[in-house]
Parts: C-alpha cells; structure tokens; sequence
C-alpha cells in the first residue's frame, strides 16, 4: 500500500505556504507564494479571494505535488487555515461580492464598535470587548455603506472558509474562530449562533459550525481539477492561521503560550477551563473541551517593511536593503537605543488595550540619534508590545507555564532575544518554523484518523532551541517599559485627534 500524507495550506497577509507531511507528521514537501495587500484608503485592508486566496492555494497545492512526485491519490486528507477572521460576502453560488475585509489590522468600523458598544454593552458584556478584530462592526459598517452588496449576500465567509467553500462546496466556520471573533453574534456558550441580534446579522447568513479537526467534506471533482488533488479527498474544517501556528509551536499543554512573529504578533494562551475577558478572546480551541484565549498586535514584523521601504537603499553600493540589512542596522545601536523609545502602534493597536486609533511615534529624538537607533527602537518597541500582553494575561490570572515562539519572525534572532531580553522569558522555538501550514496537515491527520488525537499529533514536535533572557539588562527595560506604558496614555488623546486628520 502506498504511503499517504496530509496537505497543509495558510494563507498569510504577505504570503501563503504549504507543506506535505507523512504519517510520523515528518514534512517532506515546502511551498511558499508571496502575495501583497491592498489599502484602498487608511484603515482599510482588503485581498482579492479568488485572485490571492484561491490563486495561492493551487499554486502552493500544485508545487507541493510536483515537488514531492506523490500522486494525487496518496492526499489522505487537506487542511488550510488564513488570516482571521475576514469578511467575505458572497452569494448564493459562493461568488464573492467585494474583496475580503481583512482582521484587526482593518480599522473601518470604529464608529460601529462605539455604537454597538453604546447600544448593547449594558446588556452584553461581550459587546464592550468589540475591537478591529471583531466581525459584528464590520458587517453593520458593510449594510450601511454597502449596502447594494449586503442585499445580495447570502453568506458571510472568513478567508479559510472560502477556501473550503471553493474545495468541497460547503460553508463552514470552526468553533475557535467563532467563538473568539464573532461575539455577540455566537451564543455564550460559543457553539452556536444566536438569534438576538437578527439586525447585525441572522443565523441563515452564517457558516455552519464544526470543530477545527473535523472532516467537513471531500474536494469536488471540479476542485480537483483546477488544484491537482484527486476528488473525494477529505478536507477539515478551516480555521485562524494563529490556531494551527499555535499546533505548529508544539502547544498541547494548558499554561502554554503562543507567540506568532509575523506581520502582526498573535497570542494563544491554552487554559484549562473556558475564560472570560475584557482585554483579549476567549474561544474554544480545537476539539470539544479545549480552550484559549487569544490576543494580537495590529503590527510588528509590519514596522520592519515599513522601515525596510522607507529606507530604500543601502549606504555606499546603493543596493535595494533586504531584512537582513535592516537587522544589521539594529545591531550597531545598542539596548535602549541611545535613549530612543518607539510606539509601534502603526495600525492603531488591538490587544491588550483595543485602540484603533493609536497611533506609532519615536519620542526622545536628537540630532545625534542614526538609522541604526530607530531600528533598534523597532524592533524594541514590538517586544514592549509582547510584554504588555503578557504582563495583562497574567493580571487577569492567566498563568503562563512556557512561551512558545513561531512564525518568520523567529529567523531574526536579535528581535527574538531582544524580546525574550525585554519580557524576561525564555522562548523555544521549533525544529521546523513554517508555521501555521504544519498545523493544519496535523489537524487533517487527526480528521482522518492517522494520529488518535490532536495531543498526539502535536507531540510530533520538535524543538531546536530555548532563547534566554540576559538578566544584566532587565533593570533598564523595566525602566523604559514603565516609560513605554506612560507614553501611550500620556499622548493618546494627541494622537486620537491626529487620527482624524487622516
């Protein structure tokens, strides 16, 4: 009999991966396709579904295929996962009506957060909790400003569910998703839809619910075709790129911690029992009787493109600068930046404090401060952002037992250290850092029954390292953290104003 292997794909905000893995979760095939974002105005992000979403599945699916020579019948079962949660319309047929609003990085609703916060909060304390990453403002920002296209809309679909949606014709959101992103339109107990709030959105609108390891049906002959996958093959629900990221980590321990470098930092903290908060997402994770909260910067690795592009090109032989270049720079500063503090709130902020019109700033510049400092300040400034989360999940009694770090910002080793330096903490960091496409090949091998549980698949993990704080430094980033919080509050109402100038 043939070896059989599980297909993993993620569509990311700047590029889409893939791998293939066999029966010890061992991965034998990579892909990878890089895509780009539109911003058709400020705080608006959007991705073409069918040009991006769809396009980048077949072409990783088609790469993997080619690359690992298996035929396609040696596919035991398909799992993807995206950037979450996006709002995509589409109608009946599944044909997608606008672009796909994409998650906390998109800020056009905050006028819908205040108002559903005014009209609801008193009765619903989930309301009070809306932020960018919420999908209830969205949706009633897409009925009044779009309303041409809500009027067609027969169902609302995440960027993960248009995949399956293209796959198997069937339209389906996992429970995690749901449950961390969709108040109030989930039920409290977040396994169901609610019908209290038909005006923001009713049930008949939404996906099917399923759990993130359940096979939720076969690839259409019609799919088959346009991806190279051989019809009938079964495909698992789809799910938050952050959750399979957080599989890929080696989480399968309540106290363990997620942290995702990518363009934005993600947090998934696995608990024992189902939470509540006002600061982050509580949500069932992967299968019935898990839990997480989850929390999310709206930039980090972001900043690093920023500045990379802002820069453009390098001192002396005039060449484009690369990443690597902008970390080069960071090195020749040193801790503290020469007294240089940065805010890195360039898409306003979700977690812990939900502000989507924060805004980032370098304070304490002189005449005497080089690029190499705001490098340093940037990269310093996302791991002040990491350590507020942390410092906020443990205030509100969430124990952390062990960080666990993944994503493409993990090849930048001096960001890593410089957070592990930052938040005094240690961070492994696994053997394969592809992230969240690995998660989601293991959660296909749960659904078809090649690993008996998803415990067992995650053990399968390897990790390579453990990144160390340097105890010398910590009481200068204590004292600059201190400085980092007082910044924010102390210039918000600034830069709130400065924001409505846009």
């Amino acid at each position: 009999m043939a070896e059989r292997y599980t297909l993993g794909v993620d569509i990311g905000t700047s590029s889409s991966k893939g791998v293939l893995v066999d029966r010890a979760g061992v991965i034998i095939a990579e892909a990878s396709v890089a895509h780009t974002v539109d911003m058709p105005r400020a705080g608006f992000f959007e991705q073409d579904a069918d040009a991006v979403w769809w396009q980048d599945f077949r072409d990783v699916t088609e790469a993997l295929l080619t690359r690992s020579r298996i035929a396609p019948e040696q596919v035991a079962a398909v799992g993807v996962s995206a950037i979450a949660p996006c709002v995509l319309p589409v109608d009946a047929a599944g044909v997608p009506l606008r672009p796909g609003i994409l998650y906390g990085i998109d800020t056009r609703a905050t006028a819908e957060i205040d108002e559903l916060a005014e009209r609801y909060g008193a009765a619903d304390e989930r309301v009070r909790a809306l932020s960018s990453q919420s999908v209830a403002p969205k949706l009633l920002w897409l009925q009044r400003h779009e309303p041409e296209v809500w009027a067609k809309t027969h169902t609302v679909l995440g960027a993960e569910g248009y995949l399956v949606r293209k796959l198997t014709g069937e339209s389906v959101l996992d429970v995690y998703d749901a449950s961390a992103a969709y108040a109030p339109l989930i039920d409290g107990r977040g396994t169901r839809w609610s019908a209290d709030y038909p005006e923001l959105c009713p049930p008949s609108r939404l996906p099917t619910l399923a759990w993130g390891c359940e096979v939720v049906g076969a690839v259409t002959p019609d799919a088959a075709a346009q991806t190279g996958l051989a019809a009938s093959t079964p495909v698992v629900a789809g799910t938050a790129d952050a959750a399979a990221e957080a599989l890929s980590a080696g989480m399968r321990q309540d106290g363990d911690l997620m942290v995702m470098y990518g363009t934005s930092t993600f947090f998934i903290l696995r608990t024992a029992l189902a939470a509540t908060s006002t600061r982050f997402w509580p949500s069932h994770f992967h299968e019935p009787g898990t839990y997480a909260v989850a929390g999310g910067m709206a930039t980090s690795g972001g900043l690093v493109a920023w500045f990379r592009e802002l820069l453009g090109r390098r001192v002396g032989d005039g060449a484009e600068l690369g990443y690597d270049d902008v970390t080069a720079l960071a090195r020749e500063s040193v801790p503290g930046a020469h007294g240089l503090l940065a805010l890195p709130y360039f898409a306003g902020e979700r977690t812990p404090f939900f502000d989507p019109l924060a805004r980032g700033a370098f304070l304490g510049l002189t005449l005497r401060h080089t690029r190499e400092d705001l490098c340093r300040a940037l990269l310093e400034a996302i791991a002040y952002g990491i350590r507020d989360n942390i410092e906020a999940l443990r205030a509100e009694g969430f124990p952390v037992r062990q960080v666990l770090a993944v994503g493409g910002g993990t090849q930048n080793d001096l960001l890593v250290q410089i957070v592990s330096d930052v938040c005094d903490i240690e961070q492994r960091i696994p053997v394969q850092t592809v992230g969240a496409s690995l998660g989601d090949a293991l959660r296909a091998a749960v659904g078809v029954g090649i690993f008996d549980s998803l415990t067992a698949a995650v053990s399968t993990v390897e990790h390579q390292a453990t990144v160390r704080p340097d105890e010398s430094l910590k009481p200068r980033y204590d004292e600059l953290f201190a400085l980092y919080r007082a910044s924010y509050r102390q210039t918000a109402d600034i830069v709130h104003r400065l924001a409505g100038l846009e």
